[in-house]
């Protein structure tokens, strides 16, 4: 499976560091796990909806927003199989650590002009030091800024940002 499962309720650093790029409005969380960045979404005034597999995420992080005060739209579903990003109602799409290639061109059509995505998910470099190793669901170099080519990329990194994770992270904007 794609999905690193972390149930730390700490939201992704470079969601945090970049958050006032982001458009105010309706975002979407793509394989969200727990739930921390959607969690931090809705702390920051976003109408936040999330998406995973795992029943036993799905719940966790529904109950975290309810501990935390805020309202989170959480479903389970799969991916791969039955779940299909509505067009053009999204102003922000995040996905972390998770590598989904047929998913991208339904996360562009989900954003309105103007939406951004935030993306981080493992390079192939990540496989030296562990899960995941399985190439599928590791990025080429510079795959990431490639898929988002027809985007105006706003920040972009890629590389071993901390010891043992080896990632690249993307915003960019629809235009």
């Amino acid at each position: 499976m794609a999905h690193i499962y972390k149930s730390g309720l700490e939201p992704s650093q470079f969601l945090v560091d970049n958050i006032e790029l982001l458009p105010r409005g309706r975002a979407l969380d793509v394989a969200m796990g727990a739930g921390p960045n959607a969690i931090y979404l809705a702390k920051m005034g976003f109408e936040v909806e999330g998406v995973d597999i795992s029943p036993q995420a799905v719940s966790t992080a529904v109950e975290s927003a309810r501990k935390s005060g805020v309202n989170l739209r959480a479903q389970v579903a799969d991916l791969e199989d039955n779940f299909y990003i509505e067009k053009g109602v999204y102003d922000v799409i995040i996905c972390f650590n998770y590598l989904q290639r047929s998913l991208i061109p339904q996360m562009k059509d989900g954003l309105c002009k103007g939406g951004m995505v935030v993306y981080e998910t493992f390079t192939v470099e990540q496989a030296q030091f562990g899960k995941p190793e399985n190439p599928d669901y590791l990025l080429k170099p510079n795959e990431l800024l490639y898929m988002f080519r027809d985007f105006r990329c706003l920040r972009y990194r890629e590389g071993i940002i901390e010891a043992r994770r080896a990632v690249a992270s993307i915003i960019a904007e629809k235009v």
